[in-house]
């Protein structure tokens, strides 16, 4: 039977939007030729890109990674309607990332679902979640909030919403700095799952302090560094701030899946996969 999760929080406070610099300018490559008249041609060789966690395929992975710590269930599809309060002072916890409302991100997903569908089932609860933000009140939300959320997940429209907030917010900006630093696919997706637990404020354990500590130990392949070096001490201090709250004491996620498939030097998250997370097993084909 699998062990129920406590979902990881986010610091206090909305999240702010998060902006990590400028991409990299891909230089192709050139090969330099020379002619029958002894004078050289040079043309375009780019080396075809790599493959990123953005890749459709990856990236479902990356999901059911993220699921098996989340939800100890790989089906991270059937999350859309979880909702509930599990007391970690972030008020109610929702949908396939964990949007609190009481870190903002959960209002920004409303807000959004509302852009896009104005009368939705959801739209009265707006003042509410403006006013809950940053605190653990369900005051304006209760009794019938939870309801309405789970109605308003069988809305294909509300599903999208929370796709492209987790796109926005988590995935695209994780994905965007591990390419940056030059770490492949399953560097991107120790990012991404940083960024899950940790969202990118100021405060001393979230991802970018995270990065900040791996630097000081280790260069990333961007900078010259071994990737593997790099990534565990990424880890080494993804642990320590994991550490720094009572919720994150449990460090398997780390320990037992992604260190696993740091030491197997999976770099690009190829399948099959085998890791554990909070003593229980999975596996992808």
């Amino acid at each position: 039977m699998l062990t129920p999760h406590v979902r990881a929080p986010r610091p206090l406070r909305f999240l702010p939007r998060i902006a990590l610099g400028v991409a990299l300018l891909a230089v192709p490559a050139t090969a330099v030729a020379a002619t029958s008249d002894g004078s050289t041609e040079v043309s375009a060789a780019p080396a075809p890109a790599a493959t990123g966690l953005d890749d459709p395929a990856k990236k479902e992975i990356a999901m059911q990674i993220v699921s098996s710590a989340e939800n100890s269930s790989l089906d991270w599809k059937a999350q859309y309607k979880y909702i509930e309060d599990i007391d970690d002072g972030r008020g109610y916890t929702a949908g396939i990332i964990g949007f609190c409302s009481g870190t903002g991100d959960m209002l920004d997903l409303v807000e959004l679902y509302t852009d896009r569908k104005p009368g939705n089932v959801l739209a009265k609860y707006l003042p509410a979640l403006r006013e809950v933000d940053g605190s653990d009140s369900h005051e304006g939300l209760d009794p019938n909030f939870t309801k309405d959320w789970k109605k308003a997940a069988q809305d294909s429209e509300f599903k999208k919403a929370q796709n492209d907030e987790r796109d926005r917010v988590y995935f695209n900006p994780a994905v965007k700095r591990g390419k940056q630093d030059g770490i492949g696919v399953l560097g991107q997706f120790i990012y991404y799952d940083a960024i899950v637990m940790h969202g990118d404020g100021g405060d001393s354990t979230s991802f970018s302090s995270i990065r900040k500590k791996a630097l000081a130990k280790a260069k990333p392949p961007a900078q010259g560094g071994d990737e593997k070096t790099y990534l565990n001490a990424f880890l080494d201090a993804r642990v320590w701030a994991m550490k720094q709250e009572e919720a994150h004491e449990d460090t398997s996620r780390v320990d037992t899946a992604q260190r696993v498939f740091v030491r197997n030097n999976n770099f690009n998250l190829n399948t099959p996969l085998d890791w554990k997370v909070y003593g229980d097993s999975f596996h992808i084909d």
